[in-house]
């Protein structure tokens, strides 16, 4: 066998066919109730008129989501790491999408639907971080850098904004505003945020700084993730605006520049990781 097979070795398996069909599914499934979200007016009817523009703002980020997830299933196939990366954020994305939808709509006929959708996507996402193909070698320098600082900023940024919504009110023992727009008891997108994804992805870029596998693998599925939950904010703020109401604007700029950044870095990072050496062929 060739040495260089051990020095050089990217661990590449094509995934097994059920994954790509529950990709398939979840697309499907996905599409279905972000159209209804968006056209028929029934879906929302019991919330109030911000959350309702912020739950169609979600449906605008979760169709996104559905071309990243089918693309990236369709070429993980193929053998494709960097869809596999893509692949993985996605279904980062609907996982949080779907448990805010599960938690915080009131019950309706989608109900079972939003239910159906996170337990198809828990499991998948498990099935994928067990079997995904990982590579052994990492992107260095700068480019590793820039892309395990992005998450880690994004991760300071946004507890930071929401600790100064939440730290006021908690002391003056009043809900925050943003909860009666929405007509909420508590926001989950702020216990989703605080108590998981905003640490998670500041642990995910401090493990990728000192090498660690998991946090280089998870690096760029941890940005696309941020894409796709940066643009659902973006849609939602841009039907706010539309509403009326400007004072979403200044907010709107900062999660472009959020999502501008983490795309850059994304495609930075998962172009070097894609463009490693495949093993040498075995000589018999």
């Amino acid at each position: 066998m060739d040495t260089n097979q051990n020095r050089i070795q990217s661990v590449v398996q094509r995934p097994g066919a059920s994954l790509v069909v529950a990709s398939f599914v979840i697309a499907a499934i996905v599409t279905l109730a972000s159209l209804l979200g968006l056209l028929a007016p029934w879906p929302y009817q019991e919330e109030t008129e911000n959350w309702v523009l912020q739950a169609r703002g979600q449906d605008i980020g979760n169709l996104l989501a559905v071309v990243v997830l089918t693309v990236g299933a369709i070429r993980m196939r193929a053998g494709s790491l960097r869809a596999t990366l893509l692949w993985v954020g996605a279904l980062f994305y609907l996982l949080y999408a779907y448990i805010v939808y599960a938690f915080a709509v009131h019950f309706g006929r989608l109900f079972l639907v939003y239910v159906a959708i996170l337990g198809l996507v828990f499991y998948t996402l498990i099935a994928a971080l067990a079997t995904s193909a990982r590579p052994s070698i990492y992107p260095r320098g700068a480019t590793r850098v820039f892309a395990a600082w992005v998450p880690i900023g994004t991760g300071v940024l946004f507890a930071l904004l929401w600790l100064s919504e939440i730290i006021p009110a908690t002391i003056s023992e009043e809900a925050p505003p943003s909860l009666e727009l929405a007509g909420l008891i508590v926001n989950p997108i702020h216990v989703i945020d605080l108590a998981v994804v905003l640490p998670g992805m500041i642990i995910i870029g401090a493990l990728a700084l000192r090498g660690n596998e998991t946090g280089l693998f998870l690096i760029v599925p941890t940005l696309v993730f941020s894409v796709l939950m940066g643009s659902s904010i973006i849609a939602a703020m841009a039907l706010i605006v539309a509403s009326g109401d400007t004072s979403v604007l200044v907010p709107m700029v900062m999660v472009s520049v959020v999502v501008g950044a983490s795309l850059a870095a994304a495609t930075v990072y998962a172009r070097r990781v894609a463009g490693l050496p495949r093993p040498p062929a075995t000589n018999q």
